[in-house]
C-alpha cells in the first residue's frame, strides 16, 4: 500500500472501526471526543470533505498516516503494512481495521451498578427494565487507564460504550441483531435509538419483528441484502444527511419493501432525542 493509497481512506471510517464515534457533526465537520486522552468536550475535528483532522487540545493535525504515526506510536513503513494486511483480511466487521492492538480493551462485564450510569441512561429516558435487559457495565482499558461505560453488545462480541462524556466502541465494532422470527424488520441507527422504542413500547406489546442496530451507518449497506429477504422494513435512522442519504438508498432499492419512518421524530435528531422531549406522543408503529 502506498502512502497515496492509505491517505485516500477515509479517516471518518477509520475510527469508526477504531471504537470512536463523532459526538456531533456540523456539515462537514465531525467532532470527537479526543482519541489521544481523556476530555469532556469534544476537541478532535475530521473535514471530511478535506479528508483533514485537527486536535485542538493536541494542537496537531493531519492526514490519516499523521494520524497513525500519533495514535499508534510506528513508522510510516509498518503503518502502511499493518494497513495492506488489514485490507487483505477478510472480516465481519469492516474492510480496513486500525494497525496494531485495539486501543480500547474490555476488561469486565457486569450488571448495571454505576450511580453516574444509571442516572445517564434515565437522563435518556430509558426504563429501567429496558436497561436492565440489553446495557451492561463495562470496565474497560484505554492507553494505560481504567474507565467503566454504559455497554450495548454487537454480535462481533464487542461493546458500543456510552457515558455523559464518551462515545466509543471496543474492537471489535459490527451491528447488533434480534431475530424473533418474523417477517418483518425494524432498523435502528443507535442503540439508544432502539432503547427508546422498547421503553415507549413497555406498556404494550411490541410489534412483532426483528430488530437491526446498526451501531454505525457504515455497516448499512453490508446489512442491505439481509434486509431485503423481509417482507416489510422500517427504517428509524436519524435526521441528518448520513440518515438520508441511506434511507434514500433503501427507497430506491426497494420503495415497497423499505419505509421511512423518521415522519415520527420530524424536527428532532433522532428517535431518542424526539422520546426524551415528548415520550408520551404517538407511537412508532412497526
Amino acid at each position: 500500500m502506498t502512502i497515496k493509497e492509505a491517505n485516500a481512506i477515509d479517516i471518518v471510517a477509520y475510527l469508526s472501526v477504531a471504537g470512536f464515534e463523532p459526538a456531533k457533526v456540523r456539515g462537514e465537520n465531525y467532532w470527537y471526543y479526543s482519541p489521544l486522552r481523556i476530555e469532556k468536550t469534544p476537541s478532535f475535528k475530521v473535514n471530511r470533505r478535506r479528508n483533514q483532522w485537527y486536535d485542538f487540545g493536541e494542537g496537531k493535525g493531519g492526514n490519516l498516516l499523521d494520524f497513525i504515526l500519533l495514535y499508534e506510536d510506528v513508522s510510516i513503513s509498518e503503518a502502511l503494512k499493518r494497513l495492506e494486511q488489514a485490507s487483505e483480511r477478510p472480516k465481519y466487521v469492516a474492510e480496513i481495521l486500525p494497525p496494531g492492538a485495539p486501543r480500547i480493551e474490555t476488561l469486565s462485564v457486569h450488571v448495571v451498578s454505576s450511580a453516574a450510569l444509571i442516572r445517564y441512561y434515565q437522563s435518556r429516558r430509558i426504563a429501567t427494565e429496558i436497561a436492565d435487559k440489553y446495557l451492561r457495565e463495562v470496565r474497560y482499558k484505554n492507553g494505560d487507564k481504567n474507565y467503566y461505560a454504559l455497554g450495548f453488545k454487537n454480535d462481533a462480541d464487542g461493546y458500543e460504550l456510552r457515558t455523559a462524556y464518551f462515545k466509543g466502541s471496543s474492537y471489535p465494532k459490527g451491528p447488533t441483531w434480534f431475530k424473533n422470527g418474523t417477517e418483518n424488520l425494524s432498523v435502528f441507527e443507535g442503540f439508544f435509538d432502539f432503547l427508546s422504542y422498547q421503553t415507549i413500547h413497555i406498556n404494550q406489546e411490541v410489534p412483532q419483528c426483528d430488530f437491526l442496530v446498526l451501531n454505525s451507518t457504515s455497516f448499512f449497506e453490508m446489512q442491505l441484502p439481509i434486509m431485503q429477504a423481509y417482507d416489510r422494513v422500517y427504517l428509524y435512522l436519524d435526521n441528518d444527511k448520513t440518515g438520508t442519504k441511506y434511507t434514500n438508498l433503501a427507497l430506491a432499492t426497494d420503495p415497497d419493501r423499505f419505509s421511512d419512518e423518521r415522519h415520527w421524530y420530524a424536527g428532532y435528531k433522532d428517535l431518542n432525542d424526539w422520546h426524551q422531549h415528548f415520550g408520551t406522543g404517538p407511537r412508532p408503529a412497526a
